[in-house]
Formats: C-alpha cells, structure tokens, sequence
C-alpha cells in the first residue's frame, strides 16, 4: 500500500458514490485508464472501494462525513482500513499525511454504540423496513450481514464437453493458491465452487468451453425449467445467457431453445459464449419489447418458458453492494408493474399441459410471491407445481417448499426466487366441440 495507491482508491471510490451507473462498470473502466497499476494493485483499489460500498452506513458513521466534503472518499476509505479490515494506526503511518493522521486516530476512536438497526445491517431505511416486515429482525439482520461477504466464484460444467469429475480433477491438480479450497457445489449437480477470486477467462476449460461462471442459484434454476430431449423451450429474459446455455447441455443439443431479449449487446455476447459451448440448438432473437408482434405467431408453442425477470438484484448484494445505495422503493414499483406484464405474456406462450418458470435475484415479497400470488388469480389455468418436488425429481436434496428460495446465509448462493407453473391441459371434450363448431363455421 502507497500513498498515491490510497489516491487512485479514493478517485475511484468517488466517482462510484455519484451512483449513476453500476460499479462493475465503472471500476473496468478505471482499470482501462490506469494499465499502470499491477495484479496486487488493481486487487486492492477493487477490493477497498467494495468493501466501503458494502459498509457505507456503517463507515459514515465512523468517518463522521460532511456534506460536499472533498475527502469524504479517502476518509471512508481509511474507515475500512481501520474498522472493518483492523489495521492499526502504526501499520498505516508511513503512507499518510498528518491531515489523514489526525482522521485516522478520531475514526479509530468513534464510538458505534446503539446504532439504528438499519445502519447495522448497511441499506437503506426502506429496504430494511421490507425485510423486517418479511423476516423479522433478527434474520433480516443476519440476512444483511451475510451480504458483507464476497460472493464465492461459483464455475457450471458444460456437460455436453465435459463431466464434473474431469474438470474438477483438473482444477485441483492445477490450484497452487494458498487456502484456495476448489470442491463440488453442494445442490447443483453441474457445479464447481472456488475459494479464490481467480480470473479464469483464459483457463483452457474456459476457452474449450468446458465451463462457465455461473452462480449456484443461477444453475439450479435451469433443474427447475427442467427441460427435456427434443422440447421447444423459450428464456424470454435471456440476458447473455447464461441459464440459456445451462438449459441447453441439459436438453442434449436437441429440440429448439429460443433466447429472446431487448438487448442486441446482451445476445451479442451470448453468441461467443455459444462458439465456447457447442450447442447448435439455439436460436437468440432480439425483441423490442415483451409485446413484439413476432412474439404472436409463437403463442402456444413452448413446452417450457422461463421468465428471469428484471428486477432489483437485491439478492445479489455480495456481488454488487452498490444495489442497495441505487435502487429506490419508487424503482421497485416500477419493477414489479414490468414483472407483471412480462409473465402475462411469456404464459402466452406456453402451450397446454406445458410449464412456465418465474425467477428474480431479489429478496423482496413485492418482486417475488405477489407476483406469482396475481399472477395465478388472473391465469386459473395456469397451478403451481412444488418447486421441491421438481428439483427431487432431479436428486437434488434442497427443500424450501413449493418455491425456490435461496439466501446467502443459509446457502452461500445469491438470494434467489422461483416459482413453477403448469398450465391445464386441453379438456379432450372442449377441444372437440371447438373443433366442431369451427367446422360448422
């Protein structure tokens, strides 16, 4: 650590406190700008900055900030130096100014008795009211500490180019990272979880198409689609799929897998993951909106439709601690009215007897069971199907009831939501008399 180390971290941090635009973003471009820095360098400028985005509450509370105060950032900084991470004063000395001396002994002596519940737990007031009302105190507490952490870098085998054992045999023949402890992730069948952050995008596996990084919730979402061999299946939100991929290896490269999103960029990068995978039953198709009229002709076509819908990404906090200073209650609204109208439409899609999935990253009722609990009092032909049961049917021992509910805490994965809809099929007898009256017709 350098005092010109402390300035770069502090311009970045900055710049990340505007929250205009999301941190990963922000923090690839600084990395671009600064090709001076080093592996360690740029570990630490990333991880410092993280980590005050994941205790900002907390830290300005210890670094005692001022409105408009031009040090605010190399304060806050500092504090998680000190407070969080327990430095000493002696192990700093040599790198700061007598200024940042006289801040680093009153951040080391502020006092954090009887803070506000929701400073404990980092968010927002709002957010913490919601979780309190859906969890209580205690868990909702336990639930936002858990979100201190980094996330682990969870990898999916592609299992039309490899199995589990080969790639894991590899990766631990190969690992020489102190601590770094590489083994099999305990619900998904396909995944493989590490210790260390590892930039892994040049890894033979990686450019063979052998794996992908993907998190564990993600993965059991593509068990839950559950597709099989020669299924027309549709991701409506497909992003740069990768849960598109995922559901892919599971139907064996067979039958027709449609990725639809509004996104040109985003299917673009979906297609080089595609060269990686060795799929050739994917077909990515951009849409303008969920109600595009090419999406008409495809009514009642699908066996299988997921719908990984926008949403606050709360759930994925560990990753991206900058959500919960970005997202607003005025935000989620407008989300969950946008939740709404895609699911109504992706059930158009699905044909009868067939099964439509509804997935977020967020933790928040209003995002996740009032949308399925709307949803099935406007579609009564539309039941859910346990999501335990499905993911029994697949030998995965995880149980949270007739929805998938992942948390941080309880499973090391994203907080994620699932719900399983089967749509009634045809009553032989109406079907029959339609046929009927359209030949009368």
């Amino acid at each position: 650590m350098t005092p010109n180390l402390l300035r770069q971290a502090a311009m970045l941090l900055t710049n990340l406190l505007d929250f205009n635009s999301p941190a990963d973003a922000k923090l690839g471009e600084f990395f671009r700008n600064h090709r001076e820095l080093g592996t360690k360098e740029r570990a630490f400028v990333a991880e410092s900055v993280y980590g005050v985005l994941r205790r900002l509450r907390y830290l300005s509370v210890v670094a005692a900030n001022e409105e408009n105060d031009p040090d605010d950032a190399r304060k806050l900084i500092l504090a998680w130096l000190l407070r969080v991470q327990g430095k000493s004063l002696r192990e700093l000395d040599d790198i700061l100014t007598e200024q940042q001396k006289e801040w680093a002994i009153a951040i080391k002596a502020k006092s954090t008795d009887n803070l506000p519940l929701a400073v404990q737990a980092d968010v927002r007031d709002w957010f913490w009211d919601k979780l309190v009302a859906q969890y209580g105190e205690t868990e909702a507490l336990t639930i936002c500490r858990s979100m201190f952490e980094q996330a682990s870098l969870d990898l999916r085998v592609n299992t039309i180019k490899a199995t589990r054992e080969e790639v894991l045999a590899k990766m631990q023949a190969e690992n020489t990272v102190k601590d770094n402890v590489i083994a099999t992730t305990p619900y998904s069948p396909i995944g493989i979880r590490m210790g260390a952050k590892l930039n892994i995008s040049r890894h033979v596996l990686f450019t063979e198409g052998k794996i992908e990084v993907q998190d564990e919730g993600s993965q059991l979402l593509s068990y839950l689609v559950s597709p099989k061999r020669g299924m027309m299946v549709a991701d409506f939100c497909a992003g740069a799929g990768g849960k598109t991929l995922a559901i892919g290896a599971l139907m064996k490269n067979t039958g027709r897998l449609y990725a639809f999103d509004v996104s040109e960029k985003r299917l673009h990068n979906l297609g080089q993951r595609l060269k990686r995978s060795g799929l050739s039953n994917l077909h990515a198709q951009v849409i303008s909106s969920e109600q595009d009229p090419k999406l008409k002709r495809l009514n009642g076509k699908f066996d299988r439709v997921l719908v990984d819908a926008p949403c606050s990404g709360l759930g994925t906090l560990r990753r991206n601690p900058d959500l919960k200073w970005r997202q607003t209650e005025q935000d989620v609204l407008e989300l969950t009215q946008k939740q709404s109208a895609i699911l109504a439409r992706a059930a158009k899609l699905t044909k009868a007897g067939g099964r439509l999935i509804y997935a977020t990253c967020s933790l928040l009722r209003d995002e996740n069971e009032a949308i399925v609990e709307a949803f099935i009092e406007a579609n009564p032909e539309f039941s859910l199907i346990p999501a335990n049961e499905v993911l029994a049917h697949h030998h995965i021992a995880l149980d949270t009831g007739q929805y998938l509910k992942l948390l941080p805490h309880l499973h090391q994965t994203d907080g994620f939501f699932a719900a399983v809809f089967e749509k009634r099929a045809a009553n032989p007898e109406t079907k029959a008399d339609t046929q009927a009256d359209k030949a009368s017709d």
